[in-house]
């Protein structure tokens, strides 16, 4: 179990209207102040963003596109080796710019004819239950920020390339988008934050670090792995166990460090089939179901 607000820098708006992303000590960017007031401007942008407009359009630098830049090389190939087909697939049919950062405007008209989801803005955290619940509407709550130069194939917090590389290429197909639209019906289905979290957890080993057995190999379609230079590179060599959501639900992890357990679905069909059932049988008395089930012992 995590707490989501670990993965986000917090994001304050004074009395006077100025915006403040709080970056701890250890981000790659507490001791440059260009990129805070970089931070701050996009978080503020996104703050003083009415639903219903479109989402604002960001004047991305130089520097935050070669960011851009340099990760899309990095993955271009990783994704050919490494990605199950269904993500190649609809990576290839969202048809993302890989020279420059794309708005988010500009993610919502590729998945438009694709799967129907858009992209709203968001500074930082979004509340574990709007975050979820929205996506069953066909929302995905996304932050615009790129992550910091001294660090360009790692964030210690999701940045616009977990965001749309990780989770809009995987929104190009509509069995994942399907996925995470049933986890959002199951995030406004239950009522309890214990219940919410069991959602949340599962989701976590699935659509972020969900891995597949494909053609003979081990491979990923979680947004998480896909969008990390270097855990797409180690994921194989974790420990692999069958997909239990029981255990996925309960165990105990760090989001700080690459995810040492991972759970493999056999193909999509299954993953459909035991992810997605788990979302459509949710309810306030999973987490008391699920406790009922011993975990397994350690190794």
């Amino acid at each position: 179990m995590f707490e989501e607000a670990q993965l986000y820098s917090p994001v304050t708006q004074s009395d006077e209207g100025a915006v403040t992303v709080h970056l701890g000590a250890d981000h790659p960017g507490f001791n440059d102040p260009a990129y805070r007031a970089r931070r701050n401007e996009i978080a503020a942008a996104a703050m003083a963003w009415q639903p219903g407009t479109p989402a604002p359009t960001i004047d991305y630098d130089e520097r935050e596109n070669a960011i851009w830049r340099r990760v899309s090389a990095e993955l271009a190939d990783k994704h050919e080796r490494y990605a199950v087909r269904e993500y190649r697939e609809a990576k290839a049919a969202v048809g993302l710019p890989s020279e420059r950062v794309p708005q988010l405007e500009e993610v919502s008209a590729a998945l438009a004819p694709l799967t129907g989801f858009a992209y709203h803005p968001a500074p930082g955290l979004v509340p574990l239950r709007e975050f979820y619940g929205s996506l069953a509407d066909g929302v995905f709550h996304s932050t615009q920020y790129v992550r910091h130069p001294s660090q360009p194939l790692y964030t210690p917090e999701p940045d616009i390339i977990h965001e749309v590389i990780g989770h809009g290429n995987m929104l190009g197909s509509p069995r994942f988008a399907a996925l995470k639209r049933a986890a959002g019906a199951a995030a406004r289905r239950v009522e309890t934050d214990a219940a919410l979290q069991c959602v949340a957890d599962v989701f976590w080993f699935t659509i972020e670090f969900g891995v597949m057995h494909e053609e003979g190999e081990l491979r990923a379609y979680g947004a998480g792995i896909l969008s990390s230079y270097g855990e797409i590179e180690e994921f194989r060599s974790m420990e692999i166990r069958p997909l239990d959501v029981a255990e996925m639900a309960r165990i105990e992890y760090d989001i700080t460090s690459y995810q040492p357990i991972l759970y493999a679905a056999q193909s999509l069909g299954q993953l459909e089939e035991v992810v997605g059932g788990f979302f459509e049988g949710a309810d306030d008395d999973t987490p008391a179901r699920l406790a009922a089930r011993p975990l397994p012992t350690a190794s």
